[in-house]
């Protein structure tokens, strides 16, 4: 719906996500890029973006950080929906929750590599009682060619 708030990466400018440009192992692509697969974004379109594992990161994992969010309460709930590319079994994407309290990141999701080349579509729900801030990890074991771990159109309810 349109009271969802979207980042579908076709432009830099995602206002739940102020960081995504500048996260070195992160790298806002389309599937013209010559990069491997996913090929098209999660709609099929070869010229649409998303965003994909850096072939160049510098470490094992790379992090995605939301804006801080604040508390959800019962009748507006923080769902976020988001599109994921994971291929191979030495990928994984994992979401995390940290509240502002904490030092600690709580994973609450996350997804291994399959064998099937294809975009899924997966939605979680939140439910902080303080204010917290969201993470997308894309962890790498080892390096190989035409793997990768992409993520498109995240949206964020408006409890969010």
């Amino acid at each position: 719906g349109s009271s969802w708030n979207n980042c579908d990466f076709e432009t830099n400018l995602c206002k739940v996500l102020p960081e995504f440009n500048l996260q070195p192992g992160w790298i806002r692509r389309n599937g013209q890029s010559g990069m491997g697969p996913p090929y098209s974004d999660h709609n099929g379109n070869e010229s649409a973006y998303f965003l994909s594992l850096s072939s160049e990161m510098q470490s094992s994992s790379a992090a995605l950080r939301t804006s801080v969010f604040l508390p959800a309460d019962e009748e507006h709930l923080c769902q976020i929906r988001f599109h994921y590319w994971v291929s191979q079994m030495s990928r994984t994407l994992m979401v995390g929750l940290q509240k502002l309290s904490e030092d600690t990141v709580t994973n609450i999701w996350q997804v291994s590599g399959e064998l099937r080349n294809q975009w899924n579509v997966n939605t979680i729900t939140i439910n902080s009682t303080e204010k917290f801030e969201v993470i997308f990890s894309g962890m790498v074991e080892t390096q190989r060619q035409g793997e990768s771990v992409a993520i498109d159109d995240i949206t964020f309810s408006e409890g969010c």
